[in-house]
């Protein structure tokens, strides 16, 4: 194993109010990476309601907020119960182990919006429901079609309605954030993992379609997170099992994989997810999910990104074949991501919490890091109408029709 000595944390708050974003029409031109753009240009909010409350929270409580964690079991059990109600973690994911009927997943979510009632801060409650292949929809219930397929449409009129469909279906459960679109551009054949999820291999038609598809969720109160940074389209390996190295300069990647990332920037991007992928043309010690280099060199200060950043799984094969869950955490936190996902098991949620907590007792995290990452998703909380209101039932037979006129 790698030994990393690094930790991470994070904070709590939430406030209720979903500000819009502005958005230019898409030009298919190369993109500007020496243009500032970022979400502080173009959204001004106050916010000394969260400095404040920043102020009185404890170092347990901010690191709480930088976890989305993974549950086993189909039910809401004791162990997801203790990392909401004690850990105070920042928010949970549904995965398809966790899928069952329409009913039991409204009923998971809403034991999940229970638990966390004595906290100040609302929970981010995500899924990947891209559709096609990824899709987290209980038999009966009609799903999109891949983004190939939307690619093959091009037309970001209908890119936009499904973007406002996914926002109601979600909303019906009670989730209020999807990981989702993919913005790889599909530019290798062999590609085990991308393939028909990614729109086309044209990066300009990813960039304005997979845009499109982010203005109907984040339109419709539902935070978009665009994946995998900087991009996973030009792999041969799964990263579910394996760590892919791209040999790629800068150069390459700035014509190709990050043309729509760079327009997702311009474009007030919620967040953007950062893939377990090698480039050592870039960094060739670290993947892009703990890489500094990546996350706050290239991202960060050369692509002006100033939001929300969430590894991928931190229990992948690309990661835990080389370093423990909690080594992984904290040298991306030190890298500059703010939102760390660990799918499972309850064990490395536990140990990781707990060693971030220990890094910034002993100064390897420092308080100021951390709060820069805390402030980075109260804010994102902040922008959003994010509440506990429990679901009462979810109509099946109006969605599907929903689907059916958006597909007519």
């Amino acid at each position: 194993m790698k030994q990393v000595g690094w930790l991470i944390v994070l904070s709590l708050f939430l406030f209720t109010g979903c500000s819009k974003m502005n958005i230019e029409k898409d030009h298919h031109q190369v993109p500007d990476f020496t243009e500032r753009h970022s979400v502080a240009d173009t959204i001004t909010v106050e916010f000394s309601g969260i400095d404040l409350m920043m102020e009185e929270m404890s170092v347990e409580e901010k690191i709480g907020q930088l976890l989305i964690v993974g549950m086993s079991g189909k039910t809401f059990n004791g162990e997801i119960d203790r990392l909401i109600r004690q850990n105070k973690v920042g928010g949970i994911i549904l995965l398809g182990k966790n899928i069952s009927t329409p009913s039991g997943i409204v009923q998971l979510l809403n034991d999940s919006k229970k638990a966390n009632e004595g906290n100040d801060i609302q929970l981010l409650l995500s899924v990947d429901e891209e559709g096609g292949r990824v899709s987290r929809i209980p038999a009966g219930m009609k799903k999109l079609p891949a983004a190939s397929l939307i690619g093959q449409k091009n037309k970001e009129s209908f890119a936009y309605e499904t973007g406002i469909y996914l926002a109601e279906l979600l909303h019906s459960f009670g989730y209020n954030m999807n990981f989702a679109p993919v913005l790889d551009v599909n530019s290798n054949p062999q590609n085990p993992v991308i393939g028909d999820r990614s729109f086309s291999s044209d990066p300009y038609k990813v960039a304005s379609l997979g845009m499109s598809v982010m203005k109907g969720m984040t339109d419709n109160g539902i935070i978009s997170v665009v994946k995998h940074f900087p991009g996973h389209g030009d792999t041969h390996i799964d990263s579910h099992k394996a760590l892919p190295i791209i040999q790629k300069s800068l150069q390459e990647l700035k014509q190709t994989e990050l043309v729509p990332f760079q327009k997702a920037i311009d474009e007030n991007v919620d967040m953007i997810m950062v893939a377990h992928i090698l480039f050592p043309e870039l960094d060739k010690e670290y993947p892009s999910s703990l890489s500094k280099k990546i996350i706050t060199d290239l991202l960060r200060n050369e692509m002006h990104y100033n939001g929300v950043v969430i590894t991928d799984d931190l229990t992948m094969g690309a990661i835990v074949n080389e370093y423990t869950v909690a080594e992984a955490a904290i040298q991306s936190f030190l890298a500059g991501s703010d939102l760390l996902l660990i799918a499972g098991d309850y064990q490395n949620q536990v140990d990781t919490f707990d060693t971030l907590v220990a890094a910034v007792e002993s100064g390897i995290i420092s308080m100021e890091r951390l709060d820069e990452s805390v402030k980075r998703i109260l804010e994102l909380k902040n922008r959003y109408e994010l509440d506990d209101k429990v679901i009462e039932e979810i109509d099946v037979k109006k969605l599907n029709q929903k689907y059916d006129e958006l597909m007519s």
